[in-house]
């Protein structure tokens, strides 16, 4: 099963590929309208044929948008999408860059390390 995992941002999102165990880095796109960024996933899925979303699920303000945002990715897409906790992701992703020497630019802009750790949460709770 191909399975997308993402990390929502206010401006970016990271995106996450798995076609077995592992998750692996996809990408990261910029938002300039939601109805634009669906569209460009509704592309992604079509192409890479997705099976199933995994959408990170923040707490605090943020997890409103992130919940209408995924039902509203849902119904466009009509591909199964499940909310997974992504509590602590961020720093956990920051903590890795740091790790891997990546500059703090590009650590404060890269979703994509968090994409790829809800989706290995996931994953590995299967």
């Amino acid at each position: 099963m191909k399975i997308l995992g993402i990390d929502f941002g206010l401006k970016n999102i990271g995106l996450a590929l798995s076609e077995s165990e592992l998750a692996e880095p996809f990408g990261q796109l910029k938002i300039t309208t939601i109805a634009l960024l669906v569209e460009k996933l509704k592309k992604i899925c079509l192409e890479q044929k997705i099976e199933l979303i995994v959408l990170g699920l923040p707490e605090g303000k943020i997890a409103t948008p992130v919940k209408q945002f995924g039902q509203n990715l849902q119904k466009t897409i009509n591909l199964p999408l499940i909310f997974q906790d992504e509590t602590l992701t961020s720093k956990e992703a920051t903590q890795k860059m740091l790790e891997i020497g990546k500059p703090l630019k590009k650590r404060r802009e890269d979703h994509v390390f968090a994409a790829c750790l809800i989706l290995q949460a996931y994953l590995d709770q299967q």
